[in-house]
């Protein structure tokens, strides 16, 4: 499908799934993205990252695959993300592990995510790491750090809790929330501080 302008309102976003725990985020994600139509969602799931999804959620990465979502092959380098001549309006990676963090920190792309991320950067286009690991060591702080002063947005999964959730999902939903607002992506996934005076 070819990429319209933004004055048309379409947006190409790309979702990178890795190996750290917290597929939930990246499936309710996806649910949010592919809810709008004027979005395509173009995924990416790394091998580790589908153990994690079938222990989680018990799904496959073929259960996530529709119309509106395009599943790559983690392994494909010569996949329309690898390149930055492929416009589009950002990339998630949720959950980002350490692992991938670190590599896309130092520009080893040795697979689709990594490269991708590294195109987004270099394209200055959003890049938002949904990073998910306890504790942080200074190795894990300072590839944040290079990161976020590459341009990356870094986005743990901390769930805030000022919202008064009253779930789990209540809890993913905020967090989701918070990386549609860096994607500037309209939603109504949880009540925003001050909404409710």
């Amino acid at each position: 499908m070819p990429i319209r302008t933004q004055s048309s309102g379409f947006k190409r976003i790309i979702l990178a799934m890795t190996g750290a725990s917290g597929a939930c985020y990246a499936l309710t994600l996806l649910q949010a993205l592919t809810q709008d139509s004027h979005i395509q969602t173009h995924l990416i799931v790394s091998q580790a990252a589908s153990t994690v999804l079938n222990l989680e959620t018990g799904k496959s990465v073929q259960d996530l695959q529709t119309e509106r979502v395009r599943v790559h092959d983690c392994q494909d380098l010569a996949a329309p993300p690898a390149s930055g001549s492929w416009l589009h309006h950002g990339m998630v990676v949720c959950p980002c592990s350490m692992a991938s963090l670190a590599a896309i920190n130092h520009g080893s792309g040795y697979n689709l995510i990594h490269r991708a991320a590294d195109v987004t950067i270099k394209e200055k286009r959003p890049l938002i790491l949904v990073a998910r690991e306890t504790p942080l060591s200074p190795i894990h702080l300072g590839n944040m750090l290079g990161l976020a002063q590459s341009g990356a947005t870094i986005l743990p999964a901390c769930p805030g809790f000022y919202h008064g959730p009253l779930s789990i999902q209540d809890l993913i939903n905020q967090l989701v929330g918070r990386i549609l607002d860096q994607l500037e992506i309209h939603h109504s996934l949880s009540q925003r501080w001050g909404e409710n005076e």
